[in-house]
């Protein structure tokens, strides 16, 4: 067997059946052989979140991987990869090498010295009967500890040799748990905190284990916040949800980390400090850690107790801990009722913006007609950069697993629109929504035509308002005198002429409506696009660096 047929036989062995790529890779063609299905992007970059989108909806089972050329794929590919890496996306990339005679020649772009930094394992196959081996590897580092990207970099001249015999079994997933000593310890200290509350990061999400968070939180009574990557993994109607935390809170989110909780469990959370993605922590808090990775265990703060090991087996533990000790002592009123006023406030607060009629329209009032309009359970949500992620994460009540794709650490303008084709391809029951703004169409907006080719009718909302609005306070002078700030476009024309379905509103009174017509016409397996000729708002809900 040569060595590119090698590869598409393991693949199919490890149940892969979608090869996300770009040309040239002549993996493309052997794959299909294979019966693999191909899904080619406009782009590299948009391929790895094509890619990185079906990873988050599968949790990894199986992995997405992503193919492209030598040189200037690879080279175009780093930003998605990055990405990937920096908010611990399980994918395997497999780009083709210059040539072994070239390829160590100054200047030739090595993917295995360039990836090195932002992959979890990176390694070339230099000789062809090698290649089982390295790909073993490959899906072992996708499957234990830590999701991460990784690579496996196969020289052109090497496609065609003589792999030889083999047998090659799919790679097993290994988990372990925690000290049992440190799980009777963090029992103790959360039956004896007087105002518990749980940080949930996206690890709760990749074991699939939503179900064991809430039921540990009901059991303790303690509320749960989630990271931005995480969110989804606890209901947010629940009466113990505090939203998600990191570059916007929730009002009564806000409140309870800062001035009530007296102890943090931090579960599937790496608690990398980044404003962005991960709410900071208040001073003289107790910290129980819940983590695979050794790494993260007082990376960045004091820890009174570390679990390290596999979030399924860590919540389990936790929950039989606590059930073996004795009930937990009264407190004075229930944490639901502590919450509710608080929730209720803020949401007050925000509800004349939230149903406001003044044009052009505020984003807050398209958010606010989406919620009425979908059924969270049967709906997945991904936001882009800047102003709509940070509009859209407070006031969208996420209550499934992966109903939310949360984003942020490091990713570029446009990245949503391939997250959520990938989500769709994932999962083609779901309406599949992306909400960005028209900077980030411009960054990305062609690939919509790629959802139109590869039967995956998503929607996806633009705002426009004609500005880099999140750029306020950074650009002032610049845009008064140059007006450095100022974008514009078509976009509803643009998405009509790449052959899908679009609608551009100017009045609030005709968003309902229009929200409507677009999620029909995705169940009709169309993609459609909505432009909302929106504000420059600047107003965000407890954003961090800028006015409430």
């Amino acid at each position: 067997m040569q060595l590119i047929e090698a590869v598409a036989d393991i693949l199919k062995r490890e149940s892969i059946t979608r090869l996300f790529c770009y040309p040239t890779s002549p993996i493309i063609e052997t794959a299909v052989a294979a019966g693999i299905t191909p899904i080619i992007s406009r782009q590299e970059r948009t391929g790895v979140h094509i890619a990185d989108g079906y990873a988050r909806v599968t949790n990894g089972r199986p992995p997405a991987v992503f193919a492209m050329q030598y040189g200037p794929g690879a080279e175009n590919a780093f930003a998605g990869i990055a990405s990937a890496f920096s908010d611990s996306t399980p994918l395997l990339l497999l780009p083709m090498a210059h040539p072994r005679h070239v390829s160590q020649q100054f200047p030739m772009f090595s993917s295995r010295r360039a990836y090195a930094p932002v992959t979890k394992s990176v390694e070339e196959v230099v000789v062809p009967e090698e290649l089982p081996n390295a790909m073993r590897r490959a899906f072992a580092q996708l499957r234990n500890g830590r999701p991460g990207p990784v690579m496996v970099e196969m020289p052109l001249d090497l496609q065609n040799t003589d792999v030889g015999p083999y047998d090659y079994v799919p790679v097993p997933t290994v988990r372990s748990m925690p000290d049992p000593l440190a799980i009777d310890k963090a029992a103790g200290l959360l039956l004896g905190a007087s105002r518990p509350m749980i940080l949930a990061g996206q690890g709760v999400l990749y074991a699939r284990v939503a179900g064991k968070l809430q039921r540990l939180a009901d059991m303790i009574q303690a509320p749960v916040m989630t990271t931005v990557d995480a969110k989804s993994a606890f209901p947010e109607d629940h009466p113990l949800s505090l939203g998600v935390g990191g570059i916007v809170f929730t009002g009564h989110g806000l409140d309870y980390l800062n001035t009530k909780a007296d102890l943090i469990l931090a579960v599937g959370a790496g608690l990398t400090r980044h404003q962005l993605s991960t709410p900071g922590l208040p001073k003289g808090v107790k910290l129980i850690h819940a983590t695979n990775d050794t790494r993260d265990i007082g990376k960045t703060y004091d820890t009174e107790v570390g679990l390290l090991g596999d979030a399924a087996l860590t919540l389990s533990a936790l929950i039989d801990a606590v059930q073996d000790r004795a009930p937990k002592s009264v407190i004075e009123g229930s944490v639901a009722d502590v919450l509710a006023p608080l929730r209720e406030a803020w949401i007050a607060k925000w509800y004349a913006k939230l149903t406001s009629n003044e044009k052009p329209i505020t984003p807050y009032r398209v958010i606010h007609e989406f919620s009425k309009l979908v059924d969270p359970a049967q709906t997945i949500v991904t936001h882009d950069s800047g102003s709509p992620r940070d509009q859209i994460m407070p006031f969208y009540q996420s209550t499934t697993p992966r109903g939310y794709i949360g984003w942020g650490k490091s990713h570029q303008l446009g990245s949503g629109l391939g997250l959520i084709i990938g989500a769709k391809i994932a999962a083609p029951e779901k309406f599949c929504v992306n909400f960005m703004g028209d900077a980030a169409f411009g960054m990305t907006g062609l690939d919509f035509e790629t959802a139109i080719r590869v039967d995956a009718p998503i929607l996806t909302v633009v705002f426009n308002n004609s500005s880099m609005a999140i750029e306020h306070q950074h650009m002032k002078y610049s845009h008064e005198k140059l007006r450095t700030r100022d974008i514009g476009g078509d976009y509803a024309g643009i998405a009509r002429d790449l052959g899908g379905w679009s609608e551009r509103v100017e009045e609030p009174g005709q968003i309902a409506d229009a929200l409507k017509r677009a999620k029909q016409k995705t169940e009709e397996g169309k993609a459609a696009l909505l432009e909302f000729i929106t504000s420059e708002e600047v107003t965000f809900s407890h954003r961090n660096g800028a006015p409430d």
